[in-house]
């Protein structure tokens, strides 16, 4: 039997299958998915078998809406601080405000959708897929922040803000992953300092 689609579940099916993914979620990302059962869900969310399986028809429909729980989390964080972007000056307060919420956090947890990737790329590809998406569009975000940049003047003309936005977007995953590490905002401060360093470098030319 297939499970309920989300456009046509009532007010109360939707708030009951979002307790679901947001009991999913916490759990996956202390435990890991793989270590995550559906009976550990269903106490945390407090439902019934017959209830999980009407909103998820399996452990992987489950996942999917995790990672999207996340990516839409993440990102929207990511858009509030990177649409203001439009300066170094504004790259730079997004730097603070990511190094701030990490700190805030006393770096546990890191990034969710890195966590969530770095568990699940190799070994399911509809969830790498999802994922793949999610970097893309926080990818965007940094690219659309760059290109307001070097709209300005601020960066040579002709300057490769597709790289740039990637190398970025790598700097602040390794940062995020050795700050989670090493309990410390050091490594992620390191790494969007030094890509920022080398954004005003090309552009005193």
């Amino acid at each position: 039997m297939g499970h309920a689609p989300v456009a046509k579940l009532t007010a109360k099916g939707r708030a009951t299958r979002e307790r679901i993914v947001r009991a999913a979620s916490a759990l996956m990302l202390e435990r890991g998915v793989a270590r995550t059962t559906i009976e550990d869900i269903q106490q945390a969310a407090n439902v019934s078998t017959s209830q999980m399986y009407h909103y998820f028809g399996d452990k992987g429909d489950l996942v999917a809406a995790v990672i999207d729980l996340q990516s839409n989390q993440v990102l929207g964080g990511q858009q509030l601080e990177l649409h203001r972007v439009d300066s170094i000056a504004a790259l730079v307060r997004w730097r603070n405000a990511l190094v701030d919420v990490m700190r805030g956090r006393a770096c546990v947890g890191g990034c969710p959708i890195g966590s969530l990737a770095s568990e699940l790329s190799d070994t399911d590809p509809l969830a790498r897929a999802r994922l793949t998406r999610a970097f893309a569009q926080w990818e965007d975000l940094i690219r659309d922040g760059l290109e307001a940049i070097a709209a300005r003047g601020e960066l040579p003309p002709g300057v490769d803000v597709d790289r740039l936005a990637l190398a970025m977007l790598a700097g602040v995953q390794g940062g995020l992953l050795l700050s989670q590490v090493r309990r410390d905002t050091g490594p992620l401060e390191a790494a969007v300092d030094v890509m920022i360093e080398h954004l005003l470098d090309m552009g005193v030319r």
